[in-house]
């Protein structure tokens, strides 16, 4: 169908003529004046002298609305095709714009133009008023009036019933005022359809990459294409024709004093387009559900906090009678001494606070919170489905959404076996090629990632032994006032996390042009198809970006380390990088040092990009909205000097916000306050980016989507993996289950306590056995150390002790936890896998209450269209009679009326 209508535009164009302006360019391609002002395109209106509301949103007769807006410098033979395809233009000269260099040229589409594409597109429209009750109130529903918009607001239009809009049917809708019929949202996205399919080429020269307003913007014939707002954002507008709904979305939505109020998701839908409206339902869903995760995560936090004097295990490694006695073997090569237990007594209490019995309930409820999120918002946006008509819409647009670029580069053609017509192609042969080169540089660019993290873990086990050195035991250095407090695995654990940050943030700015490219390069056929492609490739990139540091910590670090005299290294002996061990805590405190820093400095960015960046970008555009009068600074104007809304705009939304998504979900385990750091960056996140789209872009052209797309399978990925991941990360980066065992099996005594727990998680070695590269150099050595007292140091294993038969191999102990630790994730993730999936097949993804509306509308579309044509028919068949009739009455003898009728029925 596209194609057909595409050569209706090309035929159009081609037949029809038109006149055409001359213009004398200067140097630099800037429009310096016109040849011939009386000479006038079809179709344009010159300009007017007299004194015009400049902020309106209509043509200078005040009856045609603008429904897109081109500025430019230079132009081609682009107008006279538009004008030719149905489109009114008027053009402002530059001499009447605020630069004095940029014309602007305003479109208008006609009714005819309106109703041809909207048949064509399939744009469903009302025909009856729903005459389904709506739902009753909820019980205590006076509590949620605080949060509750006025009802104009949330429900700007009334409720209908809708059938796709069909051109030889228009009594069949409810018509009222053919100027008003199609909101602008729908009419911008019309006249951007047509812009983006009419050609600029000449009559005589068929070239067909010389088409669509995207080509004419990359190579400066336009500067920019976009649709009005209707008015200015801080006052409504003052021609009584035109809508105030920017202005009641900055009041009323993009407010930060309006965070704790709902979002008039329908005008937003109206205003800007599903699409952008589908984004918005999303987050305000997400935030909500992340205040009961947030609650949950505070009660564990809590409970550790209270439960800090009953942590017996944190009680003996401070104690100077137990920790200060035991000395532990060095944890570097050369520049690493001797130390005692006592050391590591803060970084102890810090790590209770997360590793505690409330972590594993926490992991447990995170893991069936993700579930109750992705049924709940199914049903959510099966509602918005049905409400905004977007139910058959995927299937109708498959065919539809074409991309220009996919039709201009793909010069084969073949027939599609659906709808029966010739459609562009591109050949097996290429596809592969392109499709290999495009795996290639992914897997490149996923090796450069795992490269860089390599390179911050050698940082890591390099600058240890620095840190170990600079804060070693002494009574008289100021360093060891600090030292007390940041150990040297503090130390390096928090250096390294900032630099692998940058890291993060650097890669991250070159892929993104990088897949770009090759998404590009791929052609895709459709608008969806490009999208899905994009996402798959910049979230594959950034999964491993941001998360690959996070993996390390939670199950390499501390994993292969080895033994005294048999220590492992990271790329072998010659590196000398001893591979980093976890405290005797555990790793689970580095986990949360390393998830906070990258978390919560990635949503710092992300807000200052948001926010203050936009803000100085446009502040002298705001700055001259508000000082200009109308007279003098115009509508178009004024949006011309906003930020383009660019086509990837949402898509950075969405992944922002799946990264987050990830962060609380596949780590939570160590560290239950993610979901209230994240809450309250979605409470900020939603009215920045309402305010961005009120106040500082243009108004996007409007896009219809009735899911979150790729997205949603993206989640559901994450949702799984999450649950081994907390399953991995309380078996292995905890410290839970060896404190369980040896609470429950090696305990001393009848009574179950934690007493003796440290003393027993530790192996000892014989220092004289220590070889000599291991050894600390002279000098390193803390003033406590006596070599002639102190013959063993300790270290965190398992191990039988020097002098036993097996000695410095692994005990039983050590088999008994690594079997409570299979056995622990076995039955964690099968009791939450379990939960999931009854949770899902128990909640419905389609409401039952929409299902039956759904089939009621369809229901009444066949009858209303029924009974339509049936009266069109009986029309049809009275005009007929009435014709015969005075044709007979000339004749001698004619049949009743009632014999016609039957004859013909």
């Amino acid at each position: 169908m596209s194609n057909t209508l595409d050569s209706q535009i090309e035929d159009g164009c081609a037949v029809l003529t038109g006149y055409r302006r001359t213009f004398q360019a200067g140097n630099n391609g800037t429009i310096n004046s016109i040849s011939d002002r009386g000479t006038q395109l079809p179709g344009h209106r010159e300009i007017d002298k007299l004194g015009q509301n400049r902020d309106s949103v209509y043509f200078r007769d005040g009856v045609r609305r603008i429904d897109f807006v081109l500025s430019y410098e230079r132009r081609r033979e682009f107008e006279a095709n538009l004008e030719k395809a149905g489109l009114e233009l008027e053009t402002e000269d530059k001499s009447e714009s605020d630069d004095r260099k940029t014309y602007y040229l305003k479109i208008h589409a006609p009714w005819e133009v309106l109703a041809t594409y909207a048949d064509v597109l399939k744009i469903k429209v009302p025909f009856k008023a729903s005459d389904i009750p709506k739902a009753r109130e909820v019980p205590l529903e006076w509590l949620t009036h605080p949060f509750r918009l006025p009802d104009n607001i949330m429900r700007p239009e009334p409720d209908y019933f809708t059938a796709p809009f069909d051109k030889s049917k228009v009594d069949f809708f409810l018509i009222d005022d053919k100027d008003t019929f199609f909101p602008p949202s729908t009419r911008n996205r019309i006249v951007y359809y047509i812009l983006t399919r009419c050609p600029y080429y000449k009559e005589d020269r068929k070239e067909k990459d010389k088409t669509g307003i995207n080509r004419l913007l990359n190579n400066g014939t336009y500067t920019s294409a976009y649709p009005l707002h209707d008015c200015k954002y801080w006052k409504k507008a003052q021609d009584m024709q035109c809508e105030s709904e920017r202005y009641h979305l900055y009041r009323y939505w993009a407010r930060f004093l309006c965070f704790y109020k709902e979002q008039p998701l329908n005008l937003i839908k109206k205003y800007y387009g599903e699409k952008i409206g589908i984004y918005f339902a999303w987050l305000g869903f997400y935030t909500e559900m992340l205040f009961f995760a947030a609650v949950m995560g505070v009660i564990c936090f809590v409970y550790g906090v209270l439960s800090y004097e009953d942590n017996i295990t944190s009680k003996e490694i401070c104690d100077l009678e137990i920790g200060g006695r035991i000395v532990m073997c060095p944890l570097c090569d050369k520049k690493c001494s001797y130390w005692k237990l006592n050391s590591t007594c803060l970084s102890s209490w810090q790590s209770h606070l997360f590793d505690n019995e409330g972590t594993v309930f926490f992991a447990i409820f995170m893991g069936i919170w993700v579930t109750l999120f992705l049924e709940f918002w199914k049903r959510r946006q099966a509602r918005l489905e049905y409400e905004w008509d977007l139910v058959d819409f995927e299937e109708e647009q498959q065919q539809l959404q074409i991309r220009p670029e996919y039709e201009l580069k793909c010069t084969g053609r073949r027939l599609n076996r659906i709808t029966q017509e010739m459609e562009p192609y591109l050949p097996f042969p290429s596809k592969c090629a392109r499709f290999c080169l495009s795996g290639a540089t992914v897997l490149f660019w996923t090796c450069l990632i795992v490269a860089c993290i390599m390179g911050v873990i050698a940082y890591r086990l390099a600058v240890y032994a620095a840190f170990a050195s600079v804060m070693k035991d002494s009574s008289t250095s100021k360093i060891q006032l600090v030292g007390s407090l940041i150990t040297p695995q503090l130390a390096t654990s928090v250096t390294a996390s900032c630099i692998n940050f940058v890291i993060i943030l650097i890669l991250n700015f070159l892929y993104e042009h990088v897949a770009i490219w090759i998404t590009d390069m791929e052609i895709p056929k459709t608008h969806l198809e490009y999208e899905n492609k994009l996402t798959m490739k910049m979230f594959m990139f950034q999964f491993v970006n941001y998360y690959s540091s996070c993996f390390y910590v939670a199950f390499f670090k501390g994993q292969f380390v080895g033994y005294p005299g048999n220590y492992t290294y990271m790329f072998g002996k010659w590196s000398k990088l001893r591979n980093e061990e976890c405290a005797p805590g555990g790793c689970l405190i580095e986990l949360t040092t390393q998830l906070l820093i990258v978390m919560a400095g990635k949503q710092m960015v992300g807000n200052v990009q948001e926010a203050l960046l936009p803000l100085l970008r446009n502040w002298w555009g705001s700055r001259k909205g508000r000082s200009h009068p109308e007279s003098t600074y115009s509508r178009w104007e004024q949006d011309h000097d906003l930020q383009n809304f660019s086509q990837f705009g949402l898509f950075y939304e969405y992944l922002e916000m799946v990264i987050q998504f990830g962060f609380i979900t596949l780590f939570v385990a160590s560290f239950p306050l993610a979901p209230l750091l994240a809450l309250f960056n979605n409470i900020l996140e939603v009215r920045v980016d309402a305010w961005k789209f009120t106040t500082q872009f243009r108004r996007p052209v409007a896009a219809k989507s009735r899911n979150i797309g790729a997205w949603e399978e993206i989640l559901n990925v994450v949702a799984i993996l999450s649950v081994v991941t907390n399953a991995f990360i309380m078996a292995f980066t905890s410290d839970m289950i060896p404190r369980l065992v040896y609470l429950y099996a090696y305990h001393p005594g009848s009574e179950a306590t934690m007493r003796g727990y440290i003393t027993n998680s530790l192996s000892l070695y014989n220092i004289s056995q220590i070889p000599e590269s291991n050894l600390p150099e002279a000098g390193e050595n803390p003033s406590w150390f006596n070599s002639s007292t102190i013959t063993t140091c300790s270290y965190r294993d398992y191990r039988y002790p020097p002098g036993h038969e097996k000695q410095y191999t692994h005990n039983m102990q050590f088999w008994h936890i690594l079997a409570a630790k299979l056995a622990f994730i076995i039955i964690m993730e099968h009791v939450v896998f379990v939960v999931k999936f009854f949770v899902a097949w128990l909640i419905p993804d389609v409401p039952t209450e929409v299902k039956a509306r759904i089939k009621r509308e369809r229901f009444l579309v066949q009858e209303y269209l029924h009974n339509y044509e049936v009266e069109k028919l009986k029309m049809q068949l009275s005009q007929s009679f009435c014709l015969s009739t005075e044709t007979a009455s000339l004749l001698p003898s004619s049949p009743s009326k009632h014999q016609v009728l039957s004859e013909c029925i």
